[in-house]
């Protein structure tokens, strides 16, 4: 008897194994219980601690076997130097643009008129360890920063560019070989398989981590203190909701691709920023979903991890809002001149504060700091919403971050349009690519039941 061949189908899980639905769950249990129970819920900070540990344990592993192994593989080295070189300057032209909005934002929307803040009267000593570490790194320093001491410096100190460095070199040094590299390549694939396996591993702790760090973020500074901000907080979320509707879904339009459907594809890594604060938390994660999408994996190893350090729209956004924020909020006029000097700074500082800790609000010090006409004493007004903030300036980086790695793959046509637009109605995730990757399964089972008629036809009757 003849019966249709259907490919095998994964079957939807129950909406509760759904890692957004977990994540979703329990970032509005830390809430609650952050409302409700303070204390308690402060003691919870280790929970979401401990998972972005977790994860930046492998980040840079993650980039180095990417990086190393996409460029090896890759016929033509023209198209690393290529690549890296379209993906700098979509980020310069992209992130300048963020700051200018978030001036423009900040004059339209007044956010620190009325505070009527005396500067003098504010404690400056919390942001005193942030001025030092923003005078830590000016422009040539932050370039030179690039190179590390050694090799293994670099992964010692987990820091991504120098990472990606690194990385470039071998896997250029590696194609250079040919097939004398095989061995060291097989290999290094072989662990990128084992990483990004623990990597899986690790995300199923999600709920536990976005529920710590939700529930510490509540509890510690409380939703009741946000009052006199809130006009700040609200600014600047709706400004970067309209960044990434109205910005980014215009380069999406231009680049052949739907920014709502792009948000749905990546909602559990948006649902993990917001829960921990962190886009770092949601980086081997993102790679693996470029991957996906039909980007290239050396690619993918460039421009991410790059996109960490140089393409900072939610920060961009931050620096110069928060900024308009603390003149205004300190009665400190400011003329066109003047603005167009944050800005021209803010397009400098906003880079070189990156890779260290609370990177917007190290790079804001360091703007007001070259900018003496805003007094960095009201810096400590932010210091203590600057959570809030935070959690908004990682998720629009790392939206701006997946929307750039598209942008470059369509440059260089390894993916278009309609496929890409088919890959991400895909249900479960599953693209064009793997379902190509089934197709020799499918004709293994049609073979398979054609010879099984066939006996059926020839059978002997009793």
């Amino acid at each position: 008897m003849r019966t249709e061949i259907e490919p095998d189908v994964p079957l939807r899980k129950p909406f509760y194994q759904s890692l957004s639905v977990q994540v979703t769950v329990a970032i509005v249990l830390g809430v609650a219980l952050g409302r409700f129970a303070p204390q308690t819920a402060i003691a919870m900070k280790p929970l979401g601690d401990a998972f972005i540990k977790l994860i930046a344990m492998v980040i840079t592993v993650v980039i180095f076997c990417t990086v190393v192994t996409g460029i090896a593989g890759m016929q033509d080295m023209k198209k690393v130097g290529r690549v890296g070189g379209k993906a700098l300057l979509y980020f310069e032209v992209v992130s300048t643009l963020a700051l200018f909005i978030g001036l423009v934002a900040g004059n339209l929307a007044h956010p620190g008129s009325g505070l009527n803040v005396n500067p003098a009267t504010l404690d400056v000593k919390a942001v005193a360890e942030y001025s030092g570490a923003a005078k830590a790194q000016n422009t040539t320093q932050f370039l030179l920063h690039i190179i590390p001491t050694t090799m293994v410096d670099a992964f010692a100190k987990g820091d991504i560019l120098q990472v990606v460095f690194i990385s470039v070199l071998l896997g250029v040094a590696l194609a250079m070989m040919h097939s004398r590299a095989e061995p060291l390549l097989r290999l290094l694939e072989v662990l990128t398989q084992a990483i990004f396996t623990i990597v899986n591993l690790f995300m199923r702790l999600a709920p536990i981590g976005a529920f710590g760090a939700m529930a510490f973020t509540v509890g510690r500074y409380g939703v009741m203190s946000l009052g006199p901000l809130l006009k700040l907080i609200l600014t600047f979320y709706l400004t970067c909701a309209l960044f990434v509707i109205i910005v980014l879904g215009a380069v999406s339009w231009l680049a052949g691709f739907n920014i709502f459907r792009f948000l749905r594809y990546i909602k559990e890594e948006i649902l993990l920023v917001l829960g921990t604060s962190s886009s770092e938390s949601a980086l081997p994660s993102l790679m693996e979903k470029m991957e996906r999408l039909g980007c290239s994996k050396a690619l993918v190893g460039l421009v991410v991890p790059t996109g960490y350090t140089f393409n900072t729209d939610g920060s961009s956004l931050y620096i110069t809002m928060a900024a308009l924020f603390v003149a205004q909020a300190t009665n400190t006029h400011l003329t066109i001149g003047q603005q167009l000097s944050l800005f021209a700074v803010a397009i400098l500082t906003s880079k070189g504060a990156s890779g260290v800790q609370g990177a917007g609000f190290v790079a804001l010090v360091g703007t007001l700091i070259v900018v003496p006409t805003i007094p960095v004493a009201g810096m400590a007004l932010i210091l203590g919403i600057d959570r809030f903030l935070s959690t908004f300036r990682a998720l629009v980086n790392m939206i701006g971050n997946g929307v750039g790695t598209i942008v470059v793959a369509s440059w260089e046509h390894e993916i278009e349009g309609s496929a890409l637009t088919q890959a991400l109605a895909m249900p479960n995730n599953r693209t064009i690519e793997q379902q190509i990757m089934d197709q020799p399964r499918m004709d293994r089972q049609i073979r398979d039941q054609q010879i099984s008629e066939g006996e059926e036809e020839h059978e002997p009757i009793g």
